[in-house]
């Protein structure tokens, strides 16, 4: 029996995840970071401790598994994407903490790019919109604010990478300085019709190229590990929704999953050739598998699972994410309250970085469980305007949606979803679908699995939810959803 070693290292946590080549999970270990919060709207993270972590689970994991690096097929990596670090290519130390991909510190910065009416150029190369959610112009921060940081860069001394190039570099022992297609897709540097970082868009950037990682494919041998399992070879690299996208076995145009996680991330597989989008949808790199590239249409929601992680550490309304389920079933409904959770601004399909939070329909009968049941029905009605979007983009009728990610756990929520988008929702067998892509990748890179059928043939799916509401309904709520949002983005 062959096993692969995931490394999902994602946006709070690090997870470590042993499967064997069934598909079957053999160990999981996970741990948290700290989340840095320097100013309101900056979010950082320790480079280092996300290292130290990641290696320490992967040991854990390893040691739960009962095996050593002698039953290790290949390891894969998937990671919180746009994040961006910057470190010393002597030393191997960050110049300064990580910038997390919901930092809003650069909004002025896109601000000024689009009045500059650089968008439309953007959006053509890369598939993105222009916003601090993406990699451009986080690195450009740290360039211009880190002392002598952009001298350093320029005379080769310094090294920039999303999470999958750092712990890359940090598993090789500093022998490969790579990114994936999937991560370099998210930067707003590299242009997805050739498959190469763009020198128009480095220039408008001030981007020095000598930073920048090897982009190598989704799915392939990038060298040896160093450390943790000695000896292996590092076989897949992949952003984590890609990954979800693929251990989600979505492989055929048209199939959409949405993974529940810190955010929500929807992405519907659209083929060989890239979709561009009439309704501020992402354009984006799904994977690469040798030299052939899949496309994808995406939206991102920014606060999803986090808005329960506010009811826990900013409220203190519930003491753990596992308890808003109960909360908010112990009223029928949400009592008139809505919850547009803005905390970043607004994700897809509005993409409005000056959104705040909201809180509408409160009455003195409103109640604890009133706001736990708003607070999950806003991810849902999140994702169903993002599905709507990805629908009239493509043009395909959406026959079902795979869900995945730590809130696919909570059925009032998937319940919710099915009656809102009016078709099933399907849960993975598998909940933890990032890390089972970042495996499958892996894996096909060294002939566990023989191919994409292959790997399609592995999942399986846990329950089916239904849609139940009367469409008159669920006319009825998104409108009132949709007014809360249009007031929300002219306060």
């Amino acid at each position: 029996m062959r096993h692969i070693l995931a490394l999902d290292q994602g946006t709070t946590s690090c997870r470590a995840m042993v499967f064997d080549e069934s598909g079957a999970v053999c160990a999981v270990a996970q741990k948290e970071f700290r989340q840095i919060f320097p100013q309101p709207g900056w979010v950082e993270h320790d480079a280092q401790e996300i290292w130290a972590t990641q290696s320490g689970v992967a040991a854990e994991a390893l040691v739960r598994a009962g095996l050593t690096a002698r039953d290790i097929a290949a390891v894969g990596i998937t990671n919180q994407r746009e994040t961006t670090v910057v470190w010393d290519r002597a030393t191997g130390e960050p110049i300064a903490n990580a910038i997390v991909w919901q930092d809003r510190r650069t909004a002025a910065h896109c601000e000024q790019l689009q009045a500059g009416g650089h968008a439309p150029f953007i959006a053509e190369r890369t598939g993105l919109v222009v916003d601090a959610y993406f990699s451009a112009t986080k690195l450009r921060w740290l360039l211009d604010h880190i002392p002598g940081a952009r001298a350093r860069a320029e005379t080769g001394e310094l090294l920039f990478g999303t999470m999958d190039s750092w712990l890359a570099w940090k598993l090789t022992g500093g022998a490969r300085h790579v990114t994936d297609a999937t991560n370099a897709a998210r930067t707003m540097l590299f242009n997805i019709h050739t498959g190469a970082w763009d020198g128009e868009l480095l220039a408008l950037f001030d981007i020095p190229r000598v930073l920048l990682p090897e982009v190598v494919a989704t799915s392939g041998i990038v060298g040896e590990c160093a450390c943790v399992v000695p000896g292996v070879p590092l076989a897949g690299l992949a952003g984590d929704q890609h990954a979800a996208l693929f251990g989600q076995a979505c492989t055929q145009p048209g199939m959409v999953k949405n993974t529940y996680g810190t955010g929500c991330f929807l992405l519907m597989n659209t083929g060989s050739a890239p979709m561009p989008s009439r309704h501020r949808l992402l354009t984006t790199l799904a994977w690469r598998r040798g030299e052939t590239m899949t496309f994808a249409l995406e939206g991102s929601v920014f606060i999803g699972g986090a808005v329960v992680q506010w009811l826990r550490d900013g409220l203190g309304i519930i003491r753990s994410a596992d308890e808003v389920e109960a909360l908010a079933a112990s009223v029928p409904d949400a009592g008139g309250v809505t919850f547009v959770p803005a905390f970043a601004g607004l994700g897809a399909p509005h993409w409005d970085a000056q959104a705040r939070g909201t809180i509408g329909g409160l009455t003195r009968g409103s109640t604890a469980g009133h706001l736990a049941r708003a607070a999950l029905e806003s991810i849902a009605f999140q994702t169903a305007d993002v599905l709507d979007a990805m629908r009239a983009d493509s043009g395909n009728a959406v026959r079902e949606l795979r869900a995945d990610g730590g809130a696919a756990r909570n059925d009032l929520l998937l319940q919710f979803q099915a009656d809102l988008i009016g078709v099933p929702v399907v849960r993975s067998a598998i909940s933890e679908t990032t890390a089972l892509g970042a495996a499958f990748f892996a894996g096909l890179a060294v002939g566990v699995w023989r191919d994409e059928n292959a790997v399609a043939g592995q999942w399986r799916a846990a329950r089916i939810f239904e849609p139940r509401m009367a469409a008159t309904e669920r006319s009825a709520r998104l409108g009132a959803w949709r007014e809360a949002v249009a007031r929300v983005k002219i306060l």
